[in-house]
């Protein structure tokens, strides 16, 4: 990869293929009077399709830096840019400059183009404050966790006359995360008409982000955004639009149910409005377990124990890092020994401030010649060496999966680290959701609100935050209670099933009793909330799948 090349991998920046360039300025450019705006050009992807369809609309190539514009922060992709457009025989008015700086002194008919994508986690410092400033100065309230192309599309609306359209390629969290909440709401209380466009096959080669095309226009406000599924870049040449699909989304409601067929969508609202169906945070908290700094420090084998002569006064039984183990339905204290005896890490080093062993202290001073008190999470405590507790979990959450999440009871009573969540039931339902509730949530409508609430990542990878995990739809204690007898009469059933990989025989044994006998749900509804789980779930794997 050339300098040019590595500088725009790391400020986000991605070759956009010429069928998606071309489809959104074919769409966005309308008259050959438009003028047109790419506020992150790099070299011209979007500039060059926009001469090119101006040109074929009528205007003139000497007047096309009069009405063709762009903006680069990067030098030389503003040089790289003019070059590519004066081989083809054109040229654009490109400004090589800070799209945040730029204020709205001259509107656009079409505002399109592939804005810059970095994670908050690279996106700090001045970059991010002016970011979410300037989207604050539109009325868009950002939170830190905000990649950069939020406040950029954002701001890039604001360039737009009261007609015009705005074509982006943005990130498909759009549809999914927390943080782009405020700017689903801002789209469709800036825009009379907004549409998406999704694809089934990932766009960018060795880039595992999926991403949809936002096409928005015109001022105004609506209830809903439409939304069409392509095949991949090139059968957009041939996009059939009586397919496009109309939603309209609830009060901070993710547009991921959007991807659920109508009929499909009516029951799983039905059914998750009703009152069967509750969340998974009306059973209790779910939270993030504790965070070592150094899990290979602080986390041991029984091995490491006996050497190291530390006492159990001195030591904490945990789950291992990891979830692999968790498969099944309960996570017993015999399988916890298990594990210890095949030598996994199923202790946490946590000796008392006083009365600490010779073996301890001399192991925290071997930490201290390792610089283990220089990790980040071990430098802002006192003392270095002791790990925070979060309270002992009634249930174990899998929050990175690629089946669905799994709920564990932890029946050998063990504290978890962060590679789990933790879920402390109620007083009032703690006996009833540790017998049940990890049977109960194989069901079709959870493992569907399961797709629904969480967002997928690189690799098709379900993940959950635990906010996300606590709008889980979940059967209530009152249908739990009602079908306890039956869910723990097939309780080894299932535990079997689980064991063998069989998820599709669990559910449909516990679906047979929560939502056909207890709910009497028909066959064509349960059908469809199947289908559209599955479908859920494969347009999610195929992306993690190598092309």
């Amino acid at each position: 990869m050339d300098n040019l090349g590595q500088h725009h991998k790391a400020r986000g920046a991605f070759f956009t293929p010429l069928e998606i360039s071309t489809f959104i300025s074919d769409w966005a450019i309308r008259s050959p009077d438009d003028r047109v705006l790419e506020p992150s050009c790099g070299d011209a992807a979007f500039l060059l399709p926009s001469a090119s369809r101006l040109t074929a609309l009528g205007t003139s190539a000497k007047d096309l830096p009069s009405i063709l514009h762009g903006v680069d922060i990067h030098g030389p992709s503003v040089v790289e840019a003019r070059n590519r457009l004066a081989q083809a025989g054109f040229a654009a008015s490109i400004a090589e400059a800070d799209f945040f700086e730029r204020e709205p002194s001259q509107l656009y008919n079409a505002v399109i183009g592939n804005p810059p994508y970095i994670r908050y986690q690279d996106f700090s410092g001045a970059a991010r404050a002016k970011s979410l400033r300037v989207a604050l100065a539109h009325g868009v309230r950002l939170t830190s966790l905000a990649s950069s192309w939020a406040a950029f599309t954002v701001h890039a609306s604001e360039f737009l006359t009261d007609d015009g359209r705005l074509g982006l390629v943005l990130p498909a969290e759009l549809m999914s995360v927390n943080y782009a909440a405020e700017v689903r709401r801002f789209l469709m209380s800036r825009f009379a008409k907004v549409r998406l466009i999704l694809f089934e096959q990932l766009l960018f080669p060795g880039v595992l982000e999926e991403v949809v095309l936002l096409l928005a226009e015109g001022r105004g406000t609506t209830e809903s955004f439409e939304i069409y599924q392509a095949r991949d870049a090139g059968s957009l040449a041939s996009l059939d639009t009586s397919s496009w699909r109309g939603f309209v989304p609830t009060a901070d409601e993710k547009w991921t149910p959007a991807l659920i067929p109508n009929d499909a969508l009516v029951a799983y609202r039905e059914l998750t409005r009703s009152d069967s169906f509750g969340r998974m945070i009306d059973w209790g908290d779910t939270y993030l377990g504790s965070v070592t700094g150094n899990n290979k420090y602080f986390t041991m084998t029984a091995a490491q124990v006996t050497e190291l002569g530390l006492s159990k006064s001195e030591l904490l039984k945990i789950s291992p890092p990891g979830a692999r183990h968790l498969r099944g339905l309960t996570f017993s204290e015999r399988a916890w020994a298990q594990l210890a005896k095949e030598g996994a890490r199923c202790f946490l080093f946590l000796p008392p401030s006083d009365g600490m062993s010779s073996a301890a202290k001399a192991y925290i001073e071997r930490g201290e010649q390792d610089g283990v008190l220089d990790a980040y999470k071990c430098k802002v405590r006192t003392p270095w060496w002791r790990v925070p507790l979060v309270a002992q979990p009634d249930l174990l959450f899998t929050y990175m999966n690629h089946d669905r999440p799994r709920l564990t009871t932890n029946e050998a009573g063990v504290y978890v680290l962060n590679s789990l969540y933790g879920v402390k039931l109620k007083p009032e339902v703690r006996e009833l959701g540790r017998a049940v509730l990890p049977i109960a949530c194989l069901n079709t409508v959870t493992l569907l609100g399961s797709e629904v609430v969480g967002r997928s990542y690189g690799g098709g990878l379900l993940k959950h935050e635990p906010k996300e995990a606590d709008l889980m739809p979940v059967p209530t204690a009152d249908i739990l209670k009602a079908a306890l007898p039956e869910l723990m009469m097939i309780a080894p059933q299932l535990a079997v099933a689980l064991r063998q990989n069989k998820l599709l025989k669990a559910v449909e044994m516990v679906d047979s009793i929560i939502l056909e006998r207890h709910l009497k749900l028909g066959t064509v509804q349960l059908t469809q909330l199947r289908q559209a789980r599955e479908a859920l779930f494969q347009r999610r794997v195929s992306r993690g799948k190598k092309l």
